[in-house]
């Protein structure tokens, strides 16, 4: 080979030294290590929106989809499939009848009650959804009882009724979907609503296809609950779901809402 003594000296020094492509992979491939440890369930796509968010860097979804290949990264997710529609038992019309489109906060609200367990004890965690941002306006957790807490229900329901009336929206009306439920369905948690703007939606009994919005939010809370969170960082079942609420609503890139949080999507869009 006709290589000078330098040139080779040369070409050796280089080899050594990373180009930029390599430096930039480098740091890419941290801040993906980085986002997945702190959010196991997150995919290549909102792992992608999280590096926008936090470096303002550009970069395609094919490259970070390539690089989770590479480092072996793989969101922690479970999919859940819907129930086939039961018998019909309407305590309520069904006045969504499968269309959810919204133009503004406290359009239309739906709810429904989750179970988990918190250092070894048994939790239900009943919380609103406001269809518009996918933003969590009401909560309430307490030892379990399968989902029939009275307290727990209208707490939360308190809860959501307060931020309605806080941010404005008091005199608007609000189309209130929820399953048939016990609680749901009984004469005195619904006396609630009288003389205000709430209008009452139900769907048909057993037929969960009937609110796949909530349906979908409580496999995503489930799934994050114990992949993103460590139980043992919490004295009190209280602070975790307020931390996961908080995370929800001003963390959480949704996809919905072309990757914004849902507070981030509200607020640009000028609502209060």
């Amino acid at each position: 080979m006709n290589v000078s003594r330098s040139g080779y000296y040369k070409w050796k020094k280089n080899k050594e030294i990373l180009n930029r492509y390599e430096i930039d992979r480098l740091e890419l491939e941290k801040l993906i290590k980085e986002i997945h440890n702190k959010k196991p369930s997150y995919g290549y796509r909102r792992i992608n929106r999280i590096i926008l968010k936090k470096t303002g860097w550009i970069v395609s979804d094919n490259l970070v989809h390539k690089v989770c290949k590479s480092l072996k990264i793989k969101s922690k997710a479970r999919h859940y499939k819907y129930k086939l529609p039961g018998e019909e038992s309407i305590k309520y019309e069904n006045k969504i009848k499968g269309n959810w489109n919204t133009t503004r906060p406290f359009e239309k609200v739906t709810s429904d009650t989750t179970t988990f367990w918190f250092k070894r004890k048994c939790y239900d965690w009943t919380y609103y959804l406001d269809v518009f941002n996918n933003e969590i306006i009401g909560s309430d957790v307490r030892e379990s009882r399968h989902g029939n807490n009275t307290l727990n229900h209208r707490e939360a329901l308190k809860n959501m009724l307060d931020n309605k009336i806080k941010r404005g929206y008091e005199h608007l009306e609000t189309i209130f979907h929820s399953d048939q439920g016990a609680v749901y369905s009984s004469l005195s948690f619904n006396k609630t609503f009288d003389n205000t703007s709430i209008i009452r939606s139900m769907s048909r009994a057993g037929t969960p296809t009937d609110n796949p919005v909530i349906e979908s939010k409580n496999g995503w809370l489930k799934k994050e609950m114990y992949i993103d969170f460590d139980i043992n960082n919490y004295n009190t079942v209280q602070e975790f779901i307020e931390d996961i609420v908080k995370d929800n609503n001003e963390y959480r890139p949704s996809y919905a809402l072309n990757y914004k949080t849902p507070v981030e999507y509200r607020t640009q869009l000028g609502f209060p």
